[in-house]
């Protein structure tokens, strides 16, 4: 996996890159990983959001539910 250790370096697989002697095109790719990355987190974010949201839903269901004795 890509990890950023300094301002100017990149570690993958252990080994350090200096971002400033990469091609273009991995410097583009490297752009790419990090695009996905942060979208990963926005859709992780999402996801939460709307976990916490059914989950309040669920509870506010079954409090509106009517009571085993008032179901028959």
């Amino acid at each position: 996996m890509a990890e950023q250790t300094q301002a100017n370096t990149l570690k993958i697989d252990g080994v350090d890159y200096a971002i400033g002697d990469l091609s273009d095109n991995a410097k583009g790719q490297l752009q790419g990983v990090q695009l996905a990355e942060n979208e990963i987190k926005r859709l992780n974010m999402q996801l939460a959001l709307a976990q916490t949201a059914r989950n309040a839903y669920m509870q506010a269901l079954q409090a509106d539910l009517p009571t085993q004795a008032e179901a028959e």
